[in-house]
């Protein structure tokens, strides 16, 4: 009965932090739907610190550019028309796709990447705010 006491006790006091691990994941949420790298503050940083090496394709819609913000320098091709319009962009820079919280950009980046474009990584507009990014904010000018 004691062995059995101590085993029954043993698996409770390992299954613990297995559990608390199978928790954390599912609060990290689902995986990316893409397999480029999401890019962290630091590192877009660092690659803005080069512009000339680094190009900045920004797939977002004008509306949501000037609600949110965005870059200073950037390409604006919305990801529908992404494939339409590779041959305006140059293959000699690493590129960074840019959405709101990086989905579409993930996205945009696969695309590049599979199409022989240098593909840095891609990063959400918004994370990067959060964490502490300075954003351009542009106001349109009113209508005439």
């Amino acid at each position: 009965m004691r062995r059995t006491t101590f085993i029954g006790i043993t698996l409770i006091a390992l299954a613990g932090p297995v559990v608390s691990q199978l928790a954390f994941a599912a609060d990290a949420g689902p995986a990316p739907a893409f397999k480029a790298h999401a890019l962290t503050r630091p590192e877009l940083d660092a690659l803005l610190a080069t512009p000339e090496k680094v190009l900045i394709i920004d797939v977002r819609r004008p509306d949501e550019l000037t609600a949110i913000g965005g870059f200073p320098v950037y390409l604006s091709i919305q990801l529908a028309d992404l494939e339409n319009k590779l041959a305006f962009i140059p293959k000699d820079r690493q590129i960074v796709t840019v959405s709101n919280h990086a989905a579409r950009a993930g996205k945009a980046a696969d695309l590049l990447a599979s199409k022989g474009f240098k593909v840095a990584g891609a990063v959400g507009a918004q994370t990067y705010e959060a964490d502490g990014g300075t954003l351009l904010h542009i106001t349109p000018p009113p209508p005439k």
